[in-house]
């Protein structure tokens, strides 16, 4: 079976579409709950992508090979269970999204129950930098035998981490309470060091105690991702607490780092701006107008 059919055509799902025809893989279908609204991004996408945009889920993988999952974390469970009625016998099911080790036990169950291998799959990396070569690690009985196949897909960076389900996406996540984590830290720091003109100070301060880096760079970059993709950032975070929460501590700055994540997602048009000082000025007058209150003192206009 030469099919591959992708299930979730976001940012993740995109960059597989793009790279496996590249690679000669003509044969691609996808399927987005988003494409119910024509004039979603997943429709947009699809339009664009040499792909084939399925009308249903479980039509979407009959006779594929592989199973692509990439849909938001909240959706995990409900994509595998949506789609395998229709999974042909030993295809694999290699699931890619940020949901807690309990979720992705589900997400298998329904998998293994209808026929298909399940691979639980944890990107350690953002995706646009090495894309298909992007390092995963990968869980489940299933691991290493995908893991000697997915060259033929263009998978290159796979480390058979863990014959049990759940481990890899534990490891994900709580990398992740991590880096949105700082994301969240350098967004309400320099939120509030900009209303005293202290944000440079600040950010060049960091290396006193943090690695030698480009702090101003990386703060832009940290914050954009943030106002790119709060929404689906923030459904991750929820899936960490979850996480952290069955680890049996309290996910008391999971559960913040999702609230600031969604409320990032609000301003997402602040990525026009220039610079990171504009950046900031724009979330900041946005927060003052929902508000209704009065522009802090120092705010450009």
């Amino acid at each position: 079976m030469t099919r591959v059919t992708l299930i979730g055509l976001g940012e993740v799902g995109t960059v597989f579409a793009e790279d496996l025809a590249a690679g000669g893989h003509a044969d691609l279908v996808a399927w987005d709950i988003a494409f119910a609204d024509p004039g979603s991004p997943a429709s947009r996408a699809a339009a664009a992508l040499p792909v084939t945009a399925a009308g249903a889920a479980a039509g979407a993988v009959a006779g594929a090979g592989l199973v692509v999952s990439a849909v938001t974390a909240a959706n995990c469970q409900q994509a595998a269970a949506d789609v395998a009625p229709g999974l042909s016998p030993g295809a694999w099911y290699f699931d890619l999204n940020s949901s807690s080790p309990g979720h992705k036990k589900q997400a298998a169950h329904a998998v293994e129950q209808a026929g298909g291998r399940y691979v639980e799959a944890a990107l350690m990396s953002p995706i646009a930098v090495r894309r298909l070569a992007s390092p995963f690690l990968l869980g489940g009985p299933h691991a290493t035998g995908f893991a000697a196949s997915a060259g033929a897909w263009g998978l290159s960076d796979l480390t058979v981490y863990s014959e049990e389900i759940g481990r890899a996406a534990a490891s994900k996540l709580c990398r992740s309470v991590i880096i949105k984590g700082l994301e969240s830290l350098l967004t309400e720091s320099l939120l509030a060091a900009r209303e005293y003109g202290v944000e440079k100070e600040v950010l060049d301060s960091l290396p006193n105690i943090l690695p030698e880096a480009d702090w101003q760079a990386v703060a832009t970059y940290f914050i954009s991702r943030s106002l790119r993709h709060g929404q689906r950032r923030s459904e991750e975070m929820l899936e960490a607490a979850a996480t952290v929460a069955e680890a049996g501590v309290e996910p008391l700055m999971s559960l913040a780092a999702s609230k600031h994540q969604l409320e990032a997602a609000g301003h997402a048009d602040a990525l026009a701006e220039p610079d990171l000082a504009a950046i900031i000025d724009h979330i900041r007058r946005s927060r003052a107008a929902a508000t209704a209150g009065p522009l802090p003192r120092g705010t450009s206009l």
